[in-house]
């Protein structure tokens, strides 16, 4: 456990909360600025989350502001902790790297905050910043030491051979990787995800994070991807260049999203579109491991032409017993009817949820995109 922090560094930096929750992004736009002119820390990024107006600008800067109001509470600190560990994890982040980060985000704070960023709050702010950095330093060390310990673990970037493409839909196509040096691979908890290293075709390096849609197994894993015609190359890459036979990178699986070890409580399982594919893993777990646990899995696509596998989960479910299977349709295609191709018609909502699954007795699992997270909570 790092050394804790001083009264002082905790006064100084709770009280700059407010200016931060101002100029947040600001800061983490000019961090990343300073950060991306070393070519090396450059490369360790995702650059489709990056950037003005990029999605990890906004969730850097929350994140600092929430770090800020909540310093002298650590315990609600822990789960961005957790979090922000298993992304390091996926991106081969090392503890060699977190002092660029402390130069550029205290460059960054001055930057934006000119004379109000006097010596004494960029001093606290820097030991707030290394109280953090050891935080995750600390746990990033425990997960992979964990990941050494178990049969097929592994640090960094490991080849992958492309030994399946399976289309399950009109936009949905499946991969099955197995390691080009013919070992094992660690076994993932059902929810989990890989971070891959694409060079597309004109020689640029592009990094993705796909979530792992099969149970666990020591001899490959199975990821289901969309091709999103409006991406940075990931899923298109996956889709339209790579073939049976090709080598893709991938780093440990990794993530704080994922079953309970032994659930006790029945399980809710709410996906949307490509949303599927952790909940896919975990209806695979529940059927293989988990007999007596009572599962909901409710699934929303647009139609049968882009939902993936159904039959699948399906055929799971029926052999199982105790996980049911509903799946809503929001532009059926004509030739798309409830009761035959999916259950109903229109979008998944709390009051079919209260009235259809153990509402209050159960653990929900989310995964979607924003628009269906936000109308669920």
């Amino acid at each position: 456990m790092p050394t804790p922090l001083s009264e002082t560094t905790i006064r100084i930096v709770k009280a700059s909360a407010s200016a931060l929750a101002v100029h947040g992004t600001a800061i983490t736009t000019a961090m990343y600025s300073r950060l991306f002119e070393d070519a090396h820390i450059k490369d360790l990024f995702n650059h489709s989350n990056q950037g003005e107006g990029g999605s990890q600008v906004h969730a850097l800067a929350a994140a600092i502001v929430a770090y800020a109001k909540n310093i002298d509470n650590l315990s609600s600190v822990v789960p961005v902790v957790e979090r922000i560990a298993h992304k390091h994890i996926g991106y081969n982040i090392l503890p060699e790297h977190y002092p660029y980060v402390a130069t550029a985000l205290l460059g960054a704070i001055r930057e934006v905050l000119g004379d109000a960023a006097t010596p004494e709050l960029t001093e606290a702010w820097a030991e707030a910043y290394w109280f953090l950095a050891d935080l995750l330093k600390e746990r990033e060390a425990a997960i992979r030491d964990a990941l050494n310990t178990q049969l097929g673990g592994w640090q960094g970037w490991r080849p992958f051979v492309i030994a399946e493409k399976i289309r399950e839909s009109s936009v949905i196509t499946t991969f099955i990787l197995k390691p080009e040096d013919g070992g094992h691979v660690v076994r993932h908890k059902p929810g989990q995800y890989l971070t891959f290293r694409f060079i597309l075709a004109d020689g640029s390096q592009v990094k993705r994070n796909y979530s792992i849609s099969s149970s666990a197994n020591n001899d490959y894993y199975r990821i289901s991807v969309k091709r999103e015609a409006s991406g940075a190359g990931g899923s298109r890459f996956l889709h339209d260049i790579a073939q049976v036979g090709h080598i893709i990178e991938a780093t440990p699986p990794a993530g704080d999203f994922f079953l309970p070890e032994k659930p006790v409580r029945p399980l809710i399982l709410l996906s949307a579109g490509v949303g599927l594919t952790p909940m896919v893993s975990m209806v695979e777990t529940i059927g293989a491991e988990y007999p007596n646990v009572q599962a909901h899995y409710v699934h929303a696509a647009l139609n049968s032409s882009t939902h993936a596998m159904d039959r699948h989960v399906r055929s799971i479910a029926k052999e199982h017993g105790r996980i049911s299977v509903s799946t809503f349709y929001s532009e059926p295609a004509p030739t798309d009817t409830a009761g035959e191709t999916h259950d109903y018609d229109g979008f998944i909502s709390l009051d079919w949820l209260k009235h259809n699954t153990p509402f209050t007795t159960g653990d929900f699992f989310l995964c979607g995109p924003k628009p269906f997270l936000k109308s669920l909570v």
